[in-house]
């Protein structure tokens, strides 16, 4: 899993509220069990018509946000049914951060497992960095993991809360794999221990 430190980017902004993970990838995608190649399905019913042709009034389909990196969106975002691709897709398009009032908690805990970072702020921010996307290309919104803040592109600065350890995962790139790895030489330990007094094992 990558790290995430630091952020700069396009924040594509989306203020529907109760954006839910079929809205995110449709069911008709979940049949893969990789987590590359669903970025291009990301929110499919509301990027495409029903011939595959884009609909140009949906924001990541518009020239300022094709290449954005963060999403600024309206209450409860991620609800619906838990489905791990949701987060998937949204790496696999490069989203790696959403700011939002609220997610739905699955949700919200598979972001940390898949190295994207979801910030809730108050609704008073999140509207100020909504009208900051709004702007396109030229704003900027720039998240510090390590300090816990995200700035809007005239510099004003919010601060979020986290918890300690999953801050610690994405400081560091370490999914449930990555934890557990971290403990490799205990483990190797362990196994020859047992391997000595229980042979037969």
């Amino acid at each position: 899993m990558d790290r995430f430190t630091t952020l700069t980017g396009v924040a594509a902004p989306m203020p529907l509220v109760n954006i839910d993970t079929d809205m995110i990838i449709p069911k008709q995608f979940l049949k893969t069990i990789k987590r590359t190649g669903l970025g291009k399905n990301l929110f499919d019913e509301m990027r495409y018509e029903a011939d595959g042709s884009e609909k140009p009034d949906f924001v990541l389909n518009q020239p300022a946000y094709r290449n954005a990196e963060i999403i600024v969106a309206g209450d409860n975002f991620g609800c619906g049914s838990s489905r791990e691709h949701a987060p998937w897709a949204l790496l696999d398009f490069g989203i790696r951060c959403v700011v939002s009032t609220s997610f739905a908690d699955i949700f919200y805990n598979n972001c940390f497992k898949n190295g994207i970072l979801p910030i809730a702020l108050p609704q008073e921010q999140v509207d100020r960095l909504m009208d900051d996307a709004r702007r396109g290309s030229n704003a900027r919104i720039t998240v510090d993991l390590e300090a816990q803040t995200v700035s809007a592109s005239d510099g004003e600065v919010f601060h979020f809360e986290i918890d300690p350890f999953r801050k610690h995962c994405l400081l560091n790139g370490l999914d449930d794999i990555g934890l557990t790895l971290e403990n490799a030489g205990d483990i190797d330990a362990y196994e020859a221990k047992t391997r000595m007094s229980r042979p037969w094992a």
